[in-house]
């Protein structure tokens, strides 16, 4: 009776199956043993042995058959929805067209390529007394080399990797954490190919729009390549961004492919379901499409703009002027700015007496598009923030924007304020509100765990960074803001965990503008060590945060 307790347990759990398995000695059939346990040594009779044996085979036997009925009744459930799924399974290779075919040829040669990579490392670590490490047991689903899987796939996956840097809410740390690896270049496009999808685009000689084009790209990336430009009648300087060619069709038969992979997997485990994988899917899908469509990325500089004029924020700051007569789906033509990014302290105060007073005004304007413009600039990494030569800050490259709702703006806003004055009660408070999944939550114990998070960011190398940006070495001060962004990622998945851990489930614009608030964290390390930016009453964070607080919170 004991043994069949534990055989029927056992098959309930195939982990504990398998770790059984894999605690007993293996024994070869026939073979007369002397096992010894506790220190005792028993003389173990064939006929007992090979009847252990064939237990241990049978409940092994008897669980994966359990599990293959347990399969095969989730299917038949679900065969009601299999016309559904084959519909739009067939509708999306439909819509993928010849394009697909090709990048599975290229998806197999880069996985051909990526597992020669694995197969080389394990044959380097197998024969070391250390073992095979954990992470190389996965394979090629192992953050690293998933990553340089997504590399060799191109201008897709690079953006799906950063796409998952830059998302800790929704993907594990540890694929978060390598995917910061994941950068965005690609090997010039050469110039006669831009200047012929330029004739395409714009549909005119390329002499009666632009005084010059420099044939030397000022950036080249994945999706995209920028060039400097003169315009022939007003003579302004501009700059030229350029889809790469191929990139849209190529884009759209990878996503539709992963689209298909979740659809699968869900139909396969309804589990999957709650994880909203192909919801998922679907936003990086509409997320990354926005970025290759040009129209759209004019649209939000002319959005931000506005508001610029609208809060009278013009005399402050600007987005460069897109010229809508020479711009496109996938030319986008504009007003080229010079000026020094936010973390060149030393040509910061050759442009203006104050760089505290440049960090409050970055912030203001910022912090102002958040409730008061359609969407917000969500990547100001210091190539994307500079101060101009006019002495206004300017924001560059639209291609990455947010949108937030009143819900979790309403509960980012007692986040912030209890950040500011280190109440950690009302942070668990409105950490719950916007993550909240339905479970019960103990404030109390997380306002503990949040309190521990964030007394490490005083660990934080501030000291290097600033005695760094008191010497002439702007290069070196840019160099270590970098190098301290690991430890902003690290500070946030510390958070995301902790709150996973209580059952809470963020939005992904929590993510955004959380590593915005981080980035801005550094440059107020930098350029005004002693203020706190929360606090300070110069920066405005919200003319309606204490009325919120009160009526959603208290």
């Amino acid at each position: 009776m004991a043994a069949a307790a534990r055989a029927a347990s056992a098959a309930r759990s195939p982990l504990l199956i398998h770790h059984h398995h894999r605690r007993l000695p293996q024994v070869p059939a026939g073979a007369g043993v002397s096992l010894r346990v506790g220190g005792a040594g028993i003389g173990a009779g064939r006929g007992r042995e090979v009847g252990r044996r064939r237990a241990r085979v049978g409940v092994r036997v008897f669980a994966r058959y359990s599990q293959a009925q347990d399969f095969s009744t989730r299917l038949q459930d679900r065969v009601g929805e299999l016309p559904k799924l084959v519909e739009d399974l067939l509708q999306t290779s439909i819509n993928t067209g010849p394009r697909g075919a090709f990048r599975m040829a290229q998806g197999i040669q880069a996985v051909l390529g990526v597992g020669g990579e694995w197969l080389n490392d394990l044959s380097k670590t197998a024969n070391t007394t250390a073992g095979i490490p954990a992470q190389m047991q996965l394979g090629l689903l192992s953050p690293l080399y998933l990553r340089r899987l997504f590399e060799r796939m191109g201008a897709t996956y690079i953006k799906l990797g950063q796409f998952i840097a830059s998302a800790p809410t929704l993907f594990p740390a540890e694929y978060v954490e390598e995917f910061q690896n994941c950068f965005d270049k690609a090997p010039a496009v050469p110039y006669d190919v831009i200047q012929s999808i330029l004739r395409e685009e714009l549909q005119q000689p390329l002499d009666s729009i632009y005084e010059y084009i420099d044939p030397v790209p000022i950036a080249s990336a994945s999706i995209a390549q920028v060039h400097g430009a003169r315009l022939k009648n007003s003579q302004k300087d501009v700059v030229i961004k350029v889809l790469k060619p191929g990139i849209e069709d190529t884009l759209v038969a990878d996503l539709n492919f992963i689209y298909v992979v979740a659809r699968v997997l869900e139909f396969l485990n309804p589990e999957l379901q709650r994880t909203s994988l192909v919801g998922i899917v679907k936003d990086i899908k509409e997320s990354m499409l926005e970025e290759v469509d040009f129209r759209k990325e004019a649209a939000n500089i002319q959005a931000f703009q506005g508001y610029i004029d609208a809060m009278g924020f013009d005399r402050q700051a600007k987005a460069p002027f897109v010229y809508q007569n020479c711009s496109t789906k996938r030319v986008l033509t504009m007003e080229r700015l010079y000026g020094v990014p936010l973390t060149d302290l030393d040509s910061i105060r050759s442009l203006v007496p104050d760089p505290e007073l440049t960090l409050v005004t970055a912030l203001n304007v910022w912090f102002g598009s958040l409730i008061s413009c359609e969407s917000f600039h969500a990547d100001v990494h210091a190539g994307n923030l500079w101060l101009l030569r006019d002495g206004r800050i300017g924001f560059i490259d639209f291609g990455i924007v947010g949108r937030i709702s009143p819900r979790t703006w309403a509960a980012m806003e007692v986040f912030l304020a209890s950040f500011a004055t280190e109440d950690y009660d009302a942070m668990a408070s409105a950490l719950s509100e916007m993550g909240a999944t339905g479970n019960d939550i103990n404030i109390d114990e997380f306002a503990k765990d949040l309190r521990k998070i964030f007394s490490s960011i005083q660990d934080l190398d501030t000291e290097i960074i600033v005695a760094t940006a008191r010497g002439p070495d702007a290069t070196a001060v840019s160099a270590n803001v970098v190098l301290d962004e690991r430890q902003m990622n690290a500070l946030f998945l510390d958070l995301v965990r902790v709150s996973e851990s209580y059952g809470l489930k963020f939005p992904r614009e929590f993510a955004l503008l959380m590593k915005q608030l981080l980035y801005f964290d550094r440059y107020t390390r930098l350029l005004a060590p002693s203020m706190n930016m929360l606090r300070d009453e110069r920066i405005n964070i919200s003319t309606n945060r204490q009325s919120r607080r009160t009526d959603r919170f208290q």
